[in-house]
């Protein structure tokens, strides 16, 4: 009699990480069970309402989590099948080749990995496809070698930010298209057709996509591999805790809470944690015993420490002619991102945000828009205004940390005042081409909407770094393949893993790695090798 509850494979979570992989193993014929905590998110006209999504935070965890002082806040978590990549701007770059190296920074080292640019490289190529991104290769200076071009052409500026784009190569720098993750039909000379999903609204920068236009990792992996007979999923599954065998090196149970039935017990011949870095922390954390008395796959004493989360600044100008674009979020500038010649340090990456509307406008109104434009009504400085998003990076410091309280609560300590020297020279530099490029010269307005309405410890969409990879396991939890050093059938495949964060969006790189893990999860196995995938699903 089959134990239908033992799987080849259990993953804990759904997102870029698990989701991924997932998608990965289901060719191989492995048994592989999906635990996510929370469900579907729901196809409803509030995905696109601006007050539902950021000034009522509807589709936020109804949680909180403390700061280092004890003060509660809310956390910028979303728990649905794609995890947080339902809400994120779908913005997938590459690490430079650099980030994997020890870069130093104003405020300290960013540590190198012991992996570098050459080891991901192909699977950066396999998760572009995979994805859908939209990209030129070549435009950025800053980006390392490519085996293969994007499969889509990049998603053509819309006619005022191909003027900013121009502007900017006047001033002598290097924008480039932002690689896009998105289901966009275009013609042969790049530009949208009206058949175009996401043309269709400018609904991606922190929105769920109605039209499941947006390659977040229910969309391109989660559905199609539930198509595969082996492909479990259950929703509403919250991991309380993982159990070991006595010999504290093989995970033996997976401790679940499903919604309205209870707890049950799953086992797995692999376990493959990615709850996102604050959450894979906690759930190692919690599943302390006399063989982990400080957390599962801590013996290292790392597990929760190095928290990273970006230094990020998101800010509206206003334009000096109407900005009638619809689809916002297609141009980049990395010239400052290793350095200026005012600068010996990294400074970061500038991308456009989606566009601003009024009623985003009108959330921030108590904060700046009267002293900003006090004569105009907030529909005409939202048809002004260009929205920009500044990245710089975190380091990784071991008291910015995740730890539990006696009642098992979240808490996160951080400095927010880490390494921030970098991106406030970026926002100055952009702040002194304000005229040069059309813009009102005075009117830098900070967005902070996007950073969950002020709170930057709340800004948590960026997280990494709380269970670090490394080739010592006296200074790190995992090895080169993201297995614990401790144990022998446990990995952990979010963005946990980062010994740095750069300052790109890390989704594609946690979908990289997961493709890379992912292959060397069926080799254990001596599962049938799983071809790469990289056609467009939907």
């Amino acid at each position: 009699m089959s134990d239908d509850r033992h799987y080849d494979v259990i993953v804990i979570g759904s997102g870029a990480g698990g989701g991924t992989l997932a998608h990965r193993l289901a060719p191989t014929g492995a048994r592989v069970l999906i635990l996510e905590r929370g469900d579907y998110l729901p196809r409803e006209r509030d995905n696109w309402d601006s007050s539902a999504v950021f000034v009522r935070a509807k589709y936020r965890a109804p949680e909180v989590w403390y700061d280092r002082h004890g003060n509660a806040f809310p956390p910028e978590v979303n728990y649905y099948v794609g995890g947080n990549t339902k809400f994120y701007g779908a913005a997938l770059f590459r690490l430079r080749p650099e980030d994997f190296g020890e870069l130093r920074h104003h405020d300290g080292i960013s540590p190198a990995w012991p992996l570098d640019y050459t080891d991901f490289e192909p699977y950066y190529t396999q998760a572009e496809h995979l994805y859908r991104v939209h990209g030129h290769h070549g435009e950025d200076p800053t980006e390392g070698p490519v085996s293969a071009p994007y499969a889509h052409p990049p998603v053509r500026h819309e006619p005022r930010i191909q003027r900013l784009s121009d502007d900017l190569e006047k001033q002598g720098l290097h924008p480039f298209h932002l690689p896009m993750g998105v289901d966009l039909v275009q013609d042969a000379q790049g530009r949208a057709t009206r058949d175009g999903a996401c043309i269709r609204c400018d609904r991606v920068d922190g929105f769920p996509c109605l039209l499941l236009a947006k390659s977040d990792a229910q969309v391109i992996c989660v559905d199609p591999a539930l198509r595969y007979d082996n492909v479990t999923l259950v929703t509403g599954a919250t991991v309380r805790r993982l159990e070991t065998d006595d010999s504290g090196r093989t995970v033996t149970g997976v401790v679940t809470e499903l919604a309205g039935q209870g707890p049950v017990h799953y086992r797995g011949d692999i376990v493959v944690v990615a709850c996102g870095a604050v959450n894979s922390a906690a759930l190692l954390l919690r599943s302390a015993g006399d063989r982990h008395p400080d957390g599962l796959a801590n013996s290292s004493g790392v597990v929760g420490r190095h928290y990273m989360r970006h230094n990020n600044l998101a800010l509206m100008a206003v334009s000096l002619e109407p900005n009638d674009t619809r689809f916002q979020k297609t141009l980049a500038l990395n010239d400052w991102y290793l350095g200026a010649d005012d600068w010996d340090h990294p400074l970061g990456g500038i991308q456009m945000l989606g566009k601003s509307d009024a009623e985003q406008i009108r959330a921030e109104a108590p904060h700046w828009t009267a002293l900003a434009a006090p004569d105009l009504p907030f529909e005409t400085l939202a048809h002004h205004a260009v929205d920009f998003w500044l990245c710089g990076e975190d380091l990784p410091r071991p008291d910015n940390r995740v730890t539990l309280d006696h009642e098992g609560g979240i808490h996160l300590a951080l400095d927010e005042r880490n390494n921030i020297a970098g991106v406030t020279r970026l926002r100055h530099k952009l702040q002194g081409m304000l005229s040069s490029l059309g813009m009102h010269r005075n009117h830098l307005l900070p967005h902070s909407l996007y950073l969950h309405k002020g709170m930057p410890i709340g800004a948590t969409a960026h997280q990494a770094g709380t269970v670090r990879f490394g080739d010592d396991p006296r200074s790190s939890a995992l090895d080169i393949h993201c297995k614990a050093h401790d144990l022998d059938n446990l990995y952990v495949v979010d963005t946990s893993f980062f010994p740095s964060i750069g300052a790109v969006n890390p989704s594609l790189t946690a979908i990289a790695n997961a493709l890379r893990v992912g292959d060397h999860i069926a080799e254990r196995l001596g599962a049938r090798p799983a071809r790469p995938d990289t056609r467009a699903t939907s």
